[in-house]
C-alpha cells in the first residue's frame, strides 16, 4: 500500500491490518447500501514494460494481448505446461505499461514465474502494488458519481476509459462497478468525494461481487488446479483460440477441440458452521472420479452461517445428484453463472 494512501485512510481512524488491508465498520445487520465504496489493496499488481513487453506477454498469456486497448481490458491466465491456472487475473493497458491486477499472495510467485521466461527480451516485470492505488465504487450510484467527479466513465463491459495518468474500468457482473487506478493525491480527494454516496465496505463484500459476476480467481491453495475452461475462463473472453502458442496452450486447444468438458464453474450457496475455503473438496455420491468430485473456487459470507461460493464441479454430478461441502458436509446449491452456458457445449458434454 502506498504510504500516503496508508496515511489518508488512518487519519480517519480506518484500521489496518498487518496484512496492509484497511477494516471498515461492518455496517448493520440487515443494511444493504445500494452504493459501496472499496479499497482494492488485497489486490496486487504487476507491471510489464520494455521494448518487447507485447510480444513477451503474447507468449505467457492465455489472452491475445492484441485485443488490449486505451477503451478495452481483458480477464488472462498465465499456465503451468500441464496447462493449468498458476494465475488469473484483469489485464490493463496504459500507455506502453502492461498491467497483471490478481489476488495479492499471487503476486511473488507470479512474478517469480515470468521473470524465468524473460531471457533475453528487453521487458521488465515488477510488482507496482505500492506505485498506484485501486479503488471502485458498485452500485447504480456508480457512473454518476465518478462522472460527477470529471471522471469518463466507460460504457460498456470491461471498457476502459483513461484521463490525467488515471484509469476507470466498469467491470462486469449483475450490479455496476468501476475500478479506479491512479496515483495517491488524486484518488485520495476521488475517494473522500465518494464516500458522499458510498459506504466504504469490506474485501468480503468485494470477493461476493466477483462471485455473483461469475469471475474466478486462482489463490495459493487453488494454483495449478484448473485449466482454464473449467473456470469459464473461455466464457468471460479470457482465452483466445486463435492467437498461437504460449505456455500451456497445447493442452488448453486440445480440450477445446478434441476433449470433453468434463467440469465447469458454477455460483452455489452453502450453509455451513465453518467457512468454505478456496481448494476445499465437494463431494458427490455418484462420482467416479479419481480428481473429486469439485473443488471451491471462492468464497464469501452472505448471513452468519451462509454462503456465496463458487466451485468447478463435475457437470454430471452438478445435474444428476447432490453435492455436498466435504463428503458428511452440508448439501451446496448449485446455478449457472449470469452469463450461462452456451447450449453447443451442453450438447457435447
Amino acid at each position: 500500500m502506498h504510504p500516503v494512501w496508508r496515511d489518508h485512510l488512518t487519519a480517519t481512524s480506518v484500521r489496518i491490518d498487518e496484512d496492509g488491508i484497511p477494516r471498515f465498520p461492518e455496517p448493520a445487520p440487515g443494511a444493504k447500501p445500494d452504493c459501496r465504496l472499496f479499497d482494492l489493496s488485497h489486490l496486487g499488481l504487476l507491471a510489464v514494460r520494455g521494448e518487447d513487453a507485447f510480444g513477451f506477454l503474447q507468449g505467457q498469456l492465455s489472452n491475445d494481448i492484441r485485443e488490449l486497448s486505451e477503451s478495452h481490458v481483458h480477464w488472462s491466465s498465465h499456465c503451468s505446461q500441464k496447462g493449468r491456472m498458476l494465475a488469473s487475473f484483469l489485464v490493463i493497458r496504459v500507455g506502453d505499461t502492461f498491467y497483471l491486477q490478481l489476488p495479492a499472495e499471487r503476486v511473488p510467485d507470479l512474478l517469480k514465474r515470468l521473470r524465468m521466461f524473460i531471457l533475453r527480451s528487453r521487458v521488465t516485470i515488477d510488482e507496482a502494488s505500492d506505485e498506484l492505488v485501486r479503488i471502485a465504487i458498485a452500485g447504480d450510484c456508480a457512473a454518476a458519481a465518478v462522472g460527477d467527479c470529471g471522471f469518463p466513465v466507460p460504457t460498456s463491459e470491461n471498457g476502459l476509459a483513461l484521463a490525467d495518468g488515471i484509469a476507470v474500468v466498469r467491470l462486469p457482473g449483475p450490479e455496476p462497478r468501476l475500478e479506479i487506478i491512479g496515483p495517491p493525491e488524486p484518488l485520495c480527494a476521488l475517494w473522500d468525494a465518494l464516500q458522499a454516496q458510498a459506504a466504504p465496505a469490506n474485501t468480503d463484500a468485494w470477493t461476493l461481487l466477483d462471485i455473483r459476476a461469475g469471475i474466478p480467481s486462482v489463490y495459493n491453495d487453488t494454483a495449478d488446479t484448473f485449466v482454464p475452461q473449467m473456470a469459464n475462463m473461455q466464457l468471460i473472453d479470457g482465452v483466445s483460440f486463435h492467437k498461437g502458442c504460449y505456455t500451456g496452450q497445447e493442452i488448453v486447444a486440445r480440450m477445446q477441440y478434441l476433449g470433453k468438458l468434463k467440469r465447469r464453474m458454477y455460483v452455489g450457496e452453502v450453509e455451513s458452521e465453518t467457512p468454505p475455503r478456496p481448494g476445499d473438496a465437494l463431494f458427490s455420491p455418484d462420482s467416479t472420479s479419481q480428481q473429486g468430485s469439485g473443488t471451491v473456487v471462492a468464497a464469501s459470507p452472505l448471513d452468519k452461517g451462509r454462503y456465496a461460493l463458487l466451485a468447478v464441479v463435475e457437470i454430471k454430478a452438478a445435474e444428476s445428484s447432490e453435492v455436498r461441502l466435504s463428503e458428511d458436509g452440508p448439501p451446496v446449491r448449485l446455478e449457472a453463472p449470469p452469463y450461462g452456458f452456451p447450449m453447443e457445449e451442453a450438447a457435447t458434454t
